[in-house]
C-alpha cells in the first residue's frame, strides 16, 4: 500500500493537469465516473493515502489499496482501467485496483490537514494530545492510526520505531514524554526521508529494519511478527536495541 510520501510524488506528477478539463471519461468503476465528464480539475492534494482531485462543487477520492496504481499518459498492457481520465493534446490519467468515491463540498469540509504527516498544516501538538488520549493503544497500532498520523504506513512505522529505539509492543501511556514526543517529531521527519530517498530510487538502501534479518544498528538479528497488534501488520524489530515499555513491567 503506498503511504504518504508516494502519493506526495504522485500529486507533484499530475500537478499539470490543474486548470485542465476532463474530454473523456472511462474505467471499471461503479461509480457515476461520467459526472467528470467536461468538468474542469480546480485542485490536486493529497492527505495521508489519499489522492484527491477538486471539481467545481465536489471531489474525487482514490485509495490506491493494497495493490493499486497509477499511469500517466500510457496504460498498463492486459489490465482494466477503474478510472481514465483523459485530456487534450491526447493526454490521460489512469489508476487501477483502487478504490474510487466522490466528497460532496470543498475538501476542508472533509479532512484535518493538521493530521497529515506530508502537510504543511501538521500539528505536532495537536498529534500528541490525541495519543495520550490513547494510553492503552500499542504504538505499533498508534503510528498506524490514520486519525493520528494519516500517512504512515508499515514501512515508516518499522524505520520510526527502530530509529527512536521504541518497542512495537510498548504502550502509549508507558513512553517516557521524550520518547512520546520522538515517536511524533520522527513519524514527520521520516516520512520526509523515505520521500527524499524515493526521489532518489534509494529508498530501499536507506531501510535499517523493515524486511531485513538483522539489525543494522547492533548486527543482532531481528524478530519478526507476520502480523502484529490489532492493524495486524508485519513488524520487524530488534530486541536488543528497542526497549519495551509497557505499565506492567518494571523500569530497568
Amino acid at each position: 500500500m503506498p503511504e504518504g510520501p508516494s502519493l506526495v510524488l504522485i500529486r507533484e506528477e499530475t500537478a499539470h493537469f490543474v486548470g485542465r478539463r476532463v474530454m473523456r471519461v472511462g474505467g471499471n468503476s461503479t461509480q457515476d465516473i461520467a459526472r467528470m465528464q467536461g468538468k474542469t480539475v480546480r485542485s490536486i492534494r493529497t492527505w495521508g493515502k489519499h489522492f484527491l482531485i477538486q471539481f467545481d462543487g465536489f471531489a474525487l477520492r482514490i485509495h490506491l489499496l493494497l495493490f493499486g496504481s497509477h499511469r500517466v499518459n500510457e496504460r498498463k498492457e492486459k489490465s482494466a482501467e477503474r478510472l481514465s481520465l483523459g485530456f487534450s493534446k491526447g493526454e490521460e490519467l489512469n489508476f487501477y485496483a483502487c478504490s474510487v468515491r466522490y466528497l460532496e463540498g470543498d475538501l476542508d469540509d472533509h479532512y484535518d490537514w493538521a493530521a497529515d504527516v506530508m502537510s504543511d498544516a501538521w500539528d505536532a501538538k495537536a498529534a500528541r494530545r490525541k495519543l495520550r488520549a490513547r494510553p492503552g493503544m500499542l504504538v505499533a497500532d498508534a503510528l498506524l492510526d490514520q486519525d493520528l498520523f494519516a500517512g504512515v504506513g508499515n514501512i515508516i512505522k518499522n524505520e520510526v520505531l527502530h530509529r527512536i529505539r521504541v518497542h512495537p509492543l510498548s504502550t502509549v501511556d508507558a513512553l517516557p514524554p521524550r520518547k512520546l514526543g520522538e515517536m511524533v517529531n520522527q513519524a514527520r521527519e521520516y516520512s520526509f526521508d523515505f520521500l527524499a530517498w524515493k526521489r532518489e530510487y534509494v529508498l530501499k538502501k536507506n531501510w535499517l529494519v523493515h524486511a531485513k534479518s538483522v539489525c543494522q544498528r547492533d548486527g543482532n538479528l531481528l524478530s519478526y511478527h507476520k502480523s502484529l497488534g490489532a492493524a495486524g501488520r508485519r513488524a520487524f524489530f530488534c530486541e536488543h536495541c528497542q526497549r519495551l515499555y509497557r505499565a506492567d513491567t518494571e523500569p530497568g
